[in-house]
């Protein structure tokens, strides 16, 4: 189906979000006729949500194994490691000529002018720049295989012939938005072996109401969520809301519990650390000191509210002096403030979760091109694809390092781009 007269590819991308724009323009580069099709007015909904409007683009530096995946761990690292997070930074400060800083307290990295708009608004414009067509407002009814390539049925507009087809519409979390899954139901559809999707990145919820009298408290802690052979630890900001429990420590830990829930498995625990001092400092702090009481040592590491409830849940006598703690309340209390378990029943689901979890396989996708196994001519990029990482930019960096993958190896007419810019890729290990 390539373009006799001009000898280009034509190339239908569906999604106008952070991989899905990142593919378009790297298939227009690599020479192909683009068309970015995209189902709201305006595209890139996620990237003017995140970081709280001011786009959380990278992290600082790039930890794998805090990649989640059901996937091969060895696929993920290749595909992870295809653009370098030193070239990414690049390719936005050079070539899209958006200026970038570091916030080292949290390793994030966000455009200088700390405006998302700016970032959406410059991939679009590079894109547009490039040559790739982008049609806002055009909903998707249907991908199929044909003879000669792929079609694309569209509700409102005839359908769009095409050598190859980038999916790149997202998974199912924040779904106004404009993510509704379409590309999790096209792969599916086409026999692609799918890990069952959830909500990742979602705030908790406790219908005990056990702390909701703190609404409102942020701190710094370190979570650990257990369930069955599934454990996740973060140690970041940590905020009681009305409901239950948010903030980055409780995004990242979520999705074991999340799981762990749809799975009906009771064994799930979470449990925090409320301050950075462990057992053995907790016993100095709590060593009598003149007329000191339990209260006034414990407020001394954490906000007071937090403090009287801590020592309420550990069933000890706030106005007891520290001489005359027993020992068996003070190894009851610093258990409480090591290793408290903290109430929880539900979590805020796709309306509030970051990303979606599990999608597409790894195993069926060529690491280097992105290109489906079963079906070629497709390809998949970003959150459709079963990985998630945790907040600070993860999620970014792996929407853009899949989308270019995807662009380059679809918009090559003969895979020569592909090959020369992209590593081999090796044996597939599931």
């Amino acid at each position: 189906m390539t373009d006799p007269a001009r000898g280009r590819r034509r190339i239908v991308v569906i999604g106008a979000g952070a991989a899905g724009t990142m593919a378009a323009i790297f298939a227009a580069t690599a020479g192909a006729e683009v068309t970015l099709i995209e189902r709201t007015k305006d595209g890139g909904r996620k990237i003017l949500i995140s970081g709280g409007g001011r786009c959380n683009i990278l992290p600082m530096v790039v930890d794998e194994s805090r990649f989640v995946t059901d996937s091969s761990v060895n696929t993920l690292r290749r595909i992870v490691r295809s653009w370098p997070l030193a070239e990414q930074r690049q390719f936005f400060e050079r070539d899209l000529g958006i200026p970038l800083v570091d916030e080292p307290e949290a390793l994030k990295v966000f455009p200088a002018s700390h405006k998302a708009r700016d970032v959406r608004d410059g991939l679009l414009a590079y894109a547009t720049g490039a040559g790739v067509q982008v049609r806002m407002n055009t909903h998707v009814r249907d991908i199929a295989p044909t003879r000669n390539g792929w079609q694309v049925t569209l509700t409102d507009a005839p359908p769009l012939a095409a050598d190859a087809v980038i999916i790149a519409c997202g998974g199912l979390s924040v779904p106004n938005t404009g993510s509704e899954g379409k590309g999790l139901d096209v792969a599916r559809a086409l026999g692609h072996t799918m890990h069952p999707t959830y909500a990742a990145l979602t705030p908790l919820t406790d219908g005990s109401g056990a702390f909701a009298s703190l609404a409102g408290i942020a701190l710094t802690v370190t979570l650990t969520a257990k369930a069955g052979h599934r454990t996740a630890q973060a140690t970041g900001g940590f905020l009681f809301t009305h409901h239950g429990y948010s903030g980055p420590s409780v995004l990242d830990v979520s999705h074991v519990l999340v799981r762990a829930r749809a799975e009906g498995d009771a064994t799930a625990r979470l449990q925090v650390q409320w301050t950075a001092l462990d057992d053995a400092q907790w016993e100095l702090a709590l060593k009598p000191h003149g007329a000191r009481t339990v209260t006034g040592a414990v407020r001394a590491e954490m906000p007071e509210r937090l403090a009287d409830a801590l020592l309420g849940v550990a069933n000890v006598d706030p106005t007891r002096s520290l001489a005359d703690l027993r020992r068996e309340e003070r190894l009851r209390l610093i258990d409480t403030l090591v290793r408290g378990v903290l109430p929880c029943t539900g979590d805020e689901g796709y309306k509030k979760a970051e990303v979606t979890g599990g999608g597409v396989s790894l195993a069926e996708v060529n690491s280097r091109t992105m290109e489906s196994r079963r079906h070629p001519g497709l390809f998949f990029c970003g959150e459709v694809l079963d990985a998630f990482g945790p907040i600070g930019g993860y999620n970014f960096y792996w929407a853009w390092a899949t989308g270019r993958a995807a662009g380059i190896a679809a918009g090559s007419a003969a895979g020569s781009a592909a090959a020369e810019l992209l590593p081999p890729e090796p044996p597939e290990s599931v």
